[in-house]
């Protein structure tokens, strides 16, 4: 069956729809522009801050008691990765290292002996080159008892928490490139949040030590 179809069923020029590209004026793009660009500027600075942030400063969990009273097991801290690299370290300063034994564990101790330094530990006291320790803040004096020569390019390390701490008196020192750096802020939780204070403990043996 053929369709006749009526010459004016076909759509006359005038009844077409022209459409013309929408000219966007040059100022408007420039806008446009200009927000892609801040945008992208504000991406690349978060970003490079980021890394600037990680390079400076790392943060630890605090996961055991070895450390009590001082820091508590759940305390989120910020590390200072850059501290020793301008500054030496002192006795008395909270370090956080990689664990000898186990490097891909990270520990968190008192720093105790510096290399070269001689640590005894006898009828619950601690000195260092034949110098008593200051220390106010541990949770109790140690039971045990040892001497140890903290040999070059290492430290001995002590947890505060010193009957309950697997530290340098069991298993030895930390090599000086094993640390990350030193303890400085509570940030978490808020209600103990505070700077962390690193004493010095013992001053005879800073002057003894080679």
């Amino acid at each position: 069956m053929n369709i006749q179809q009526n010459p004016s069923d076909y759509p006359t020029a005038s009844d077409l729809i022209i459409t013309e590209p929408v000219d966007v004026p040059e100022s408007r793009r420039s806008q446009i522009f200009a927000i892609i660009r801040e945008i992208i500027q504000t991406l690349l600075l978060a970003i490079v801050l980021y890394f600037m942030i990680d390079f400076v400063v790392a943060r630890v969990r605090v996961e055991n008691v070895s450390m009590k009273p001082t820091l508590l097991p759940g305390e989120f801290l910020l590390v200072n990765k850059l501290t020793y690299k301008f500054s030496g370290m002192s006795r008395g300063d909270i370090v956080v290292f990689h664990y000898p034994p186990q490097p891909s564990e990270d520990y968190i101790k008192r720093l105790i002996g510096l290399p070269g330094d001689t640590v005894e530990i006898n009828n619950g006291k601690i000195l260092v080159n034949k110098q008593p320790l200051t220390e106010p803040y541990i949770m109790a004096n140690p039971t045990y008892k040892g001497e140890w020569q903290v040999p070059s390019g290492s430290i001995f390390v002590l947890g505060d928490n010193r009957n309950s701490s697997s530290d340098s008196h069991i298993w030895g020192f930390v090599p000086i490139e094993n640390i990350m750096g030193k303890a400085i802020v509570i940030y978490w939780p808020l209600q103990n949040a505070h700077l962390i204070t690193h004493p010095n403990i013992v001053n005879a043996a800073a002057q003894a030590a080679p």
